[in-house]
C-alpha cells in the first residue's frame, strides 16, 4: 500500500494542471513544477461565453514539465470569473514519470474544494504495481484519497478494489 500513495498523486496532479491552465491558479501539475509553461492541444476548441465554458476536443494533450494528460475531451467551466470545475472526458491518462499512471473514463476537478474524482475504470499503475477501482476520489487539501469498487460507485453491493504489489518492485 506504501507505492499507492504516488499513483493517488499522479491523478490529483494530472487534474491539477487542468485548473493551472485555464484559471492562472498556483496549482501545478508537479511539485516544484509551478513555473513551467502548460501547453493544451487539441483538434478542436469551443468558447461558451453565455455558458461560461471553454471545451477542447479532439486528441486533447495538457503537458506541463515531464507530466502529460491525455483525453478524448475537456471542459472548463468557470463562476465569478473564476476556474470552477475541469472535466476530462474518454479515455483520461494521466503520466508522469515521478508519480506513475492514471487511467479512467472520466475525471472531474473541483477548483473550490479542491477534490478530484476518476470513474470508470480506473486503473493506477507505478512500476510493476497495480490497483485497479471504478472510481477514485482524491482531496488535495488533506492528501486524503478513497477507492471505490463498482457496486459502491453504484450505490449497490458487489464489486471489488483490486491491488498488486511486487515485493521489492520501484
Amino acid at each position: 500500500m506504501k507505492n499507492a500513495l504516488p499513483l493517488l498523486t499522479a491523478c490529483a496532479l494530472g487534474a491539477m494542471s487542468l485548473g493551472a491552465a485555464s484559471a492562472e491558479t498556483k496549482a501545478s501539475l508537479v511539485p516544484g513544477d509551478s513555473k513551467a509553461p502548460i501547453n493544451i492541444s487539441s483538434d478542436t476548441f469551443q468558447a461558451d461565453l453565455n455558458g461560461k465554458t471553454g471545451t477542447w476536443t479532439g486528441n486533447v494533450l495538457v503537458v506541463q514539465g515531464d507530466t502529460k494528460m491525455r483525453s478524448n475531451s475537456v471542459r472548463m467551466s468557470t463562476t465569478n470569473s473564476k476556474l470552477d470545475k475541469v472535466l476530462a472526458s474518454g479515455n483520461v491518462v494521466v503520466d508522469s514519470p515521478k508519480s506513475g499512471i492514471v487511467t479512467g473514463d472520466n475525471g472531474v476537478y473541483s477548483v473550490v474544494p479542491r477534490t478530484v474524482l476518476m470513474t470508470g475504470n480506473v486503473t493506477l499503475k507505478k512500476g510493476k504495481d497495480v490497483m485497479r477501482a471504478c472510481q477514485l476520489t482524491v482531496n488535495l487539501n488533506t492528501g486524503q484519497a478513497v477507492l471505490g469498487s463498482c457496486g459502491q460507485a453504484q450505490g449497490k453491493a458487489g464489486g471489488r478494489v483490486q491491488g498488486v504489489f511486487m515485493p521489492n518492485s520501484n
